[in-house]
Formats: C-alpha cells, structure tokens, sequence
C-alpha cells in the first residue's frame, strides 16, 4: 500500500468509525503477535475497537469495498497466530462487546456478545446456578468470541464436550457487512444447512462473530472430587488414563503432564516435580462424584501409579492451577513452538511414545501435557532464539521444523488430526492438505470464496 493511500484509508476510517479506530503506534505494535510466538513484519494500518454490531458492520463495508484485509481479534490468546494484523491489515476487535444481552434459565441459554471473557462469564452465570461447560486452560483471559472463532475445548470436554456442542446460535457480519443470524433456541433444531458449525473453528475466515448464544447447564450439585496420581513414565499414566474411561468412570476433566513439562512447571512455580515421570490429573463432578475419585484412586493404585486424593476443594483448584501454568513456564524458557494434536484414546499411549523417539531423534527438548480424555496433546517445542527472519518472526531452527513435521505423520499415522481446538492458524498451514486431502482442501476453499469473495477476511491464514 503507498503512502497517499495509507494515510487516506486512516484519515476515512478515523472519520467513520471515530473514537473506535486507533493508530498509536504502541497499540499497534501489540497486535503483530498473538501466544503462538509468531510475529508479523510490521504492524496493522489500524486497529478498530468496535463497540457494536454496527461498528463491524461499517468497517467490513469499508474494507470489502477498498480491497483492505481485515483481521478479526479478541484478546489476541491465540495459539496458532491466527489473529496476528500486518502491514496494510485493519484488525478488527470486538474485545470491547462484553455484555451479557439475554440469560433464560428456564431454556438454559445466555446470549452475550463475543468480547465477554470466559472465566467473566462463568463468574456472572455462578449467581444463578448456571455454568458454560467449555473449559479452556486460557479462561481467565480468553474471549467467548475466540474461543467460538476456535472451537476451543480445554479440560472439561471429556465429559460435556467442546464449544461447538455448545452454540446454539451465532450472528455473524459477513465480509460485505451483512449481517447473518443462524441457529436456534431450541434444544432441536435442523431447519437449513448447519451454518452455526461451520462458522464454529472457522478462524475469522467467513465472518466476525458478534453474538452468541450459548448452551448453559446448571451447576453440579455435589462438589468435585480431585485425584493426583504420579507415575514412573508417561506411557503408564496413558495407560491409567484409559482404564479409567474403560471403567466406565465419567471424568469431567482428565489430564497427563509428562516428566518435561512437571520440571519446567516445577521451576516456573518454584516447586520440585523432579520425583515423578508424570502425572495424572482426574476430576469428577456431579452426583456420585466421590465414588467415581475413590474408584479412579484405586485403578491407578492397581496401575502402579501413586495417587492421593485432595483434600478440599480448595486444594484441587491448586492442582490445576499447576496445569494451567503450563504455558507460562514455557514462555519463561525461551522460544516455543507450541503445537496441538489429536489422537483416538487407544493411541494416545503411543502418541507419547513417538514424541519422545522424535525428541532423542531430532534433539529437540518436547514438553507435553494432554487432555487424556479425549486424545489432545500439547507438545511444545522450545529453542534458543536465533534472532528473527524478514517478516519478523522468530527464525525456528530447522531441525525442531523438521521434528513437528514428524510429529505431524506419527498423529494422521495413528488416526489422528493436526489440532484438537487451538486452530491452523499460520502455524499448521503447510500440513492442512495432508490430513484433509485434495478435495475437501479445494472445496473449503469454494465455500471461503462464497463467504467472501474479494478474500479480505483473514488472508494468509488457514489456506
């Protein structure tokens, strides 16, 4: 974009969209980056904090018009760089909607606008006995918005399911600045094509969200039950892990932290995990909550893991306080690729079997935790910084390239998929067609072009 150009775009926007359309350059150095580690090679032309349907709707109208890319973002958590703004991009906010706008407990609804933090939502709904299921590790700083953008899942997706299950309905602005508004209040619904779960995961490349209404469930009555249970090696907490689903226990979150990922947590926290090659994290709720933890203490006795269960609830807050400083502590180490793969619960055993043959294979240090339950991985991969290439970004050594590309094959190998609920993002872009295959990556990319046929939403990510 030229000069005249850029600066007449912003002078327009200013005058359209004003006080929502920020250039302080501060501001917009923020939004080169996400969670991911990627960086884009300069900042946005500018950020627009929208503030209502109607501030979306005037700044796609303005963008499809002029050809401008835009770039939907809400708190920017992401972790595939999906939501990263570049030279010429407007990045479009809606951060600020935060309203809840309707909560009917009667139907076990809540509709809100996409800027509205998960934890703050879950805090609004305690008061009325409510409960968004959808857990994700982030909740306390992420979007509704993106975790939609997303289908983010987290820790409670082994029992209540990830968020798609969860959205009823969606209004959404297209990249013309239409407004669509699909789905249903009602517990059935299947009149038209599903347009609800094709936005859900979509990551800003059909539209921006800016309502949602969202499934809700009243709150377990019985308070939840916390077992820690620690092993010699990864591969046998895997193993307990999936005697406990045999067992036809209902856990409502089920984690593994592998011997890495306990040592930078351990340093990250100050505490010493040193005596363990990992552990097994099992939460029940609801009724019979206490008879399925005592069950699952004793498989993992049987099992040969060494197990306690917490002694408050208070207490096992605290253990996954320690799961969710997971990403913290690898941020603190330096570099990371942090990747997101899926496999079915049979292979999961496997799955981290592989990752530690590509670690010794490539010498790349892989630490992982899982949602056991339902076969999600998080390996991340941290490096030493070898300064950044031209676009900015950190430059990742070939050989940790060439250890996720193999870590990709062993997940499609064993039937799996290259992300459980991060997204592609720009991350896993060069793997896509490999798991989806010719005609389904040709296809999705039709439906983008009838969402958006001037390709301004989110260009470069995903396709």
């Amino acid at each position: 974009m030229r000069s005249d150009e850029f600066d007449r775009h912003r002078a327009a926007l200013a005058a359209l969209l004003e006080p929502a359309f920020v250039v302080d350059a501060p501001v917009l150095e923020t939004l080169r980056a996400d969670k991911s580690g990627h960086l884009s090679g300069a900042p946005p032309l500018g950020l627009v904090e929208a503030r209502s349907i109607e501030d979306v709707q005037a700044t796609l109208r303005y963008a499809n018009e002029h050809g401008i890319p835009v770039v939907p973002r809400g708190a920017g958590t992401g972790l595939a760089g999906g939501a990263i703004g570049g030279a010429g991009e407007i990045v479009l906010s809606t951060r600020p909607m935060q309203r809840v706008l309707e909560l009917s407990a009667a139907d076990e609804l809540v509709v809100v606008e996409p800027g509205i933090l998960n934890g703050d939502l879950n805090d609004q709904l305690a008061a009325h006995g409510l409960w968004f299921a959808p857990d994700p590790a982030s909740r306390a700083i992420s979007t509704i918005g993106g975790n939609i953008a997303t289908n983010a899942g987290g820790f409670s997706c082994v029992k209540y399911g990830v968020t798609r299950e969860a959205v009823l309905g969606l209004a959404v602005v297209l990249a013309d600045g239409r407004l669509l508004r699909t789905g249903h209040r009602t517990v059935k619904g299947v009149t038209g094509l599903d347009l609800v779960a094709l936005m859900v995961g979509s990551e800003g490349t059909l539209g921006v969200i800016v309502e949602a209404t969202l499934r809700v469930r009243p709150r377990p009555a019985a308070t939840p039950d916390t077992v820690s249970a620690s092993f010699d090696s990864t591969r046998d907490a895997a193993r307990a892990a999936a005697a406990i689903m045999a067992a036809g226990i209902q856990p409502s979150a089920l984690e593994i932290l592998d011997a890495a990922a306990l040592r930078a947590i351990g340093t990250h926290l100050g505490r010493d995990f040193s005596d363990r090659g990992a552990q097994l994290l099992i939460r029940t709720d609801g009724e019979g909550a206490a008879q399925a933890a005592q069950r699952a203490l004793e498989l993992t006795a049987e099992l040969g893991g060494r197990g306690e269960l917490a002694v408050s609830v208070e207490a096992g807050e605290e253990l996954f306080a320690m799961r969710r400083a997971f990403h913290g502590a690898m941020a603190a180490r330096g570099e990371v690729l942090i990747e997101d793969v899926a496999v079915p619960r049979s292979a999961l055993a496997e799955m981290f079997d592989e990752l530690e043959r590509i670690s010794a294979r490539f010498g790349v240090d892989i630490s992982t935790v899982a949602h056991a339950g339902d076969g999600n991985l998080h390996p991340n991969f941290t490096f030493e910084s070898r300064g950044v290439d031209a676009a900015g970004e950190p430059i990742v050594p070939e050989e940790v390239w060439a250890a996720a590309d193999a870590m990709f094959t062993a997940a499609l190998r064993l039937g799996g998929t290259l992300t459980g609920e991060h997204g592609v993002g720009l991350l896993k872009r060069r793997w896509l067609r490999a798991e989806i295959g010719d005609v389904s990556f040709e296809l999705q990319r039709e439906i983008k072009r009838v969402f958006d046929p001037r390709g301004i939403l989110n260009p470069g990510k995903v396709y």
